[in-house]
């Protein structure tokens, strides 16, 4: 195992870009993965991470020790505990990062299947619960509008805990487009609809649409998708936040299909 012991080492600079950096992440194919938990649902769906990076203060952990000694052909670096903190990807570091080749839809985006479509929602822990609700529910692709946050960012990765590698996801796509061309129904949350999520009939295919945090969908997007529906809010609440919306929709989605 290497030792890397100064902040300028260049490899722990790209490792701490990697990090940092979403432009770093598209212009190398690279994610970094936080955690076991994370390496372990990546290596179950697809192969082997491509290197591991361990805190000095971690290496001798039960379950670190064993992924090390079981990953022997893969390159292995020891860091510092302050250079490992320092990559910023949490309070609480884990003790072992990984680097992968992010992974990329094999096709495009499927017209005659469930989808969840994200219209600009740019917080990193609303998008990986989004992503958790969608796989916990059998959605298997979700689109993203190019102003949503980037979905392999750490921050998504840590929020999404192994969803993003039970769905394929469609980074920077024209939702009006898809949506013109959908061969099911689509279905968005609108404040002030007539017609409540409870009525609604999901036994076909949907694709639901939800938006950003702020603004919501955008009028063009809403527009294009036929069926608008409202949440039932019987305690008063103006709006619910948009990953709540999105489990609550999906999940309605499964108590019909049971």
């Amino acid at each position: 195992m290497r030792e890397i012991q100064s902040a300028d080492n260049p490899a722990y600079r790209q490792l701490r870009r990697l990090c940092q950096s979403g432009r770093e992440r598209r212009k190398t194919g690279l994610s970094v993965l936080d955690g076991m938990h994370l390496i372990t649902a990546y290596e179950e769906r697809f192969q082997r991470v491509r290197e591991l990076f361990v805190s000095a203060g971690s290496q001798h952990k039960d379950e670190i020790a064993a992924c090390l000694a079981s990953h022997g052909g893969i390159k292995q670096t020891l860091l510092p505990d302050r250079l490992f903190e320092e990559l910023g990807l949490v309070d609480s570091p884990t003790g072992i990062v990984a680097l992968i080749d992010t992974p990329v839809p094999g096709a495009g985006p499927d017209f005659q299947a469930d989808a969840v479509l994200l219209d600009g929602v740019q917080d990193p822990g609303n998008l990986g619960s989004i992503l958790r609700s969608a796989a916990a529910a059998g959605f298997r692709q979700v689109l993203l509008s190019p102003d949503c946050a980037q979905a392999w960012s750490p921050k998504v990765l840590r929020a999404g805990q192994g969803a993003h590698f039970q769905t394929t996801l469609h980074e920077s796509q024209d939702l009006c487009a898809f949506l013109a061309r959908y061969a099911g129904q689509a279905a968005v949350t609108v404040l002030g609809a007539s017609r409540s999520l409870f009525d609604g009939n999901f036994a076909g295919p949907t694709a639901w649409v939800f938006g950003s945090e702020g603004q919501g969908v955008r009028p063009e997007v809403q527009a294009a998708a036929g069926l608008h529906l409202a949440i039932p809010m019987p305690g008063g609440s103006e709006s619910l936040n948009v990953a709540a919306a999105a489990a609550i929709c999906l999940f309605e989605t499964v108590r019909q299909r049971r």
